[in-house]
C-alpha cells in the first residue's frame, strides 16, 4: 500500500501521479482516510486550459471535468499535467492510519489531485470567475498525502485557494533573506502571496512583475510601501529584465507561462536564487540559459510542499484580510 501504488489500475509499480488510471472505489484500506467530497479547487492553469480549448463553453468545461475522473479516477488533466486540491468531510479512517482526524471534521488536502483517487456522484456549475466547483464525491488520502484542518474563520473557498498554492510563500518566505531584494513574476494568487511572503521574512523591497495591468492593481491596492509593480513580459527576456532594472537577491517565477526561464535568470544576480513554482518551467531551458548568461544562480523546482506550508499560509491570511476577495477571484 505504499505511496498509494494500490490505487493504480494495471500498471506495476507505477505511482499514482504517473499512472494513467487509479481505483477510486470503496472501501477505504487500512493506512488511508476516506473523504467525502464537497469543494474541488481545480488548479488555476488546468481551469484555464479548460476554458480555452472549450472557448469559454462552462457546460462543456463542467463535462470535460466530469469525463476526466471518471476515465481516470483522478482530477488529472493531460495537458498541463495538473489537478488542484480538494475539500470535504472525514468519513472514515483506516485502521491503521496514523493521527487519523476526527470523523466528521473538514479537511482540505495539500496534495495533488493528479494523484488522488476519486470518484464523482455529481459536479456543480463551473464559475467564469473561479476555480473551485461544488461537488459530491469521494476521496482517499493515503498516509503520505499531506492534509490541513479547514480554518472555522475564513471563507472555504479563499482558504481552499490559498492551500493550492501554499508551497511559493512558504517557500519564498523560507528563501528570503533580510534587506534583500526580490522578484515575484505573475501578480496572480502564489505569486501575491509569495509578495507578502517575502516582506513577511524582512526583504528590503519585493518587486512584482506581470504583463496584465489588472492583477497589478490589485497587488498595488494593499498599500504595501515596500512592494512595487512592474508590467512587464516575462518571455521577452532582455526587455523585462531592463524594466526590472538593477538585478535582485532572489527570484520566484509564479507564472504558467512558458519561456520565462531566462527572464528570471538574467534579472537575478549571478550568485542570486530562482526558484520556479510555475508547472510550464523547462528545466534544460532554465539551466542551459543560465550557462548561456554566465550565471551560476542556485536554480530551485519550488515543490508545492514545505514544512509548515498550510498554517504559514494561514497566517497570513489572517494577517492580510485584504487578500480575501483577491483570492476568490480567478489566478
Amino acid at each position: 500500500m505504499r505511496l498509494g501504488m494500490h490505487r493504480v489500475i494495471g500498471e506495476p509499480q507505477v505511482l499514482p501521479q504517473q499512472a494513467e488510471r487509479l481505483d477510486a472505489s470503496l472501501p477505504c484500506q487500512d493506512l488511508e482516510l476516506e473523504i467525502g467530497v464537497e469543494l474541488l479547487h481545480v488548479d488555476a492553469s488546468s481551469m484555464r486550459q479548460l476554458r480555452q480549448a472549450r472557448a469559454g463553453d462552462l457546460d462543456a468545461v463542467r463535462t470535460e471535468l466530469l469525463s476526466l475522473v471518471r476515465r481516470r479516477g483522478k482530477l488529472h488533466n493531460p495537458v498541463t499535467n495538473s489537478g488542484g486540491i480538494l475539500c470535504g468531510s472525514v468519513r472514515r479512517a483506516g485502521r491503521h492510519y496514523p493521527g487519523a482526524p476526527t470523523i466528521g471534521s473538514p479537511i482540505a488536502s495539500l496534495a495533488s489531485l493528479s494523484l488522488t483517487p476519486l470518484c464523482i456522484e455529481e459536479l456543480g456549475e463551473v464559475d467564469a470567475h473561479s476555480s473551485i466547483v461544488a461537488a459530491r464525491g469521494t476521496a482517499f488520502l493515503t498516509q503520505e498525502m499531506p492534509w490541513a484542518a479547514m480554518p472555522k474563520d475564513i471563507p472555504a473557498p479563499v482558504a481552499l485557494a490559498a492551500f493550492d498554492v501554499a508551497g511559493a510563500p512558504a517557500r519564498v518566505n523560507a528563501r528570503t533573506r533580510p534587506g534583500s531584494r526580490v522578484l515575484i513574476v505573475g501578480a496572480g494568487h502564489s505569486g501575491t502571496l509569495a509578495a507578502l511572503a517575502a516582506l513577511d521574512a524582512g526583504a528590503a523591497e519585493v518587486i512584482v512583475a506581470d504583463i496584465d495591468v489588472g492583477p497589478l492593481q490589485r497587488v498595488t491596492a494593499l498599500g504595501l510601501p515596500a512592494m512595487r509593480t512592474v508590467p512587464a513580459d516575462a518571455t521577452d527576456a532582455i526587455d523585462f529584465a531592463a524594466r526590472i532594472g538593477e538585478r535582485v537577491d532572489l527570484c520566484a517565477s509564479c507564472i504558467d507561462v512558458p519561456g520565462a526561464e531566462l527572464a528570471c535568470v538574467l534579472a537575478t544576480r549571478a550568485d542570486g536564487h530562482v526558484l520556479f513554482f510555475s508547472m510550464a518551467t523547462d528545466f534544460a531551458r532554465a539551466a542551459l540559459g543560465a550557462e548561456g548568461a554566465g550565471s551560476s544562480a542556485t536554480l530551485e523546482i519550488g515543490n508545492g510542499l514545505y514544512p509548515g506550508h498550510a498554517d504559514f499560509v494561514i497566517g497570513l491570511l489572517r494577517a492580510h484580510r485584504a487578500l480575501w476577495p483577491l483570492l476568490a477571484t480567478p489566478a
